[in-house]
């Protein structure tokens, strides 16, 4: 399943690498660099939310279909200028359609630099090489 993701070169190109997936379950880390940081020298919210999008992505295709993002809504809690930033995604709730995703973006003192809540949508189309 990890191996099917790093076709997202978008997320690749970021940084952002998948440590684990699992059952409604995935984590992924990326390393703030100097490409992340904004004009006043924090990492950007659209590099925080490029790593809790695919860390949701992986969590959420751990079933059979194929699901995509269908509402994503994030919070940022403190900023982050370097260093390694973690999230974790866990499904919250299992509608057969709608399956619901909090994703947990950390840093490498476990404080929360944001949260994103997120609802997929399951196509009902398999899923290309998961591995479930």
């Amino acid at each position: 399943m990890k191996a099917f993701f790093e076709n997202d070169r978008f997320a690749m190109k970021a940084g952002v690498e998948i440590m684990e997936i699992g059952e409604g379950y995935a984590t992924a880390r990326m390393l703030v660099g100097p490409e992340h940081l904004n004009a006043v020298g924090v990492c950007q919210g659209g590099a925080l939310f490029t790593l809790a999008d695919l860390a949701f992505a992986a969590a959420s295709n751990t079933q059979t279909e194929t699901t995509v993002s269908l509402a994503s809504n994030i919070t940022f809690l403190r900023a982050v200028s370097d260093g390694y930033v973690y999230a974790e995604a866990r499904r919250m709730a299992d509608h057969h359609r709608v399956p619901f995703y909090e994703v947990r973006i950390t840093d490498e003192r476990d404080e929360i630099v944001a949260v994103l809540t997120a609802s997929g949508y399951r196509k009902h189309k398999p899923q290309a090489g998961n591995g479930y």
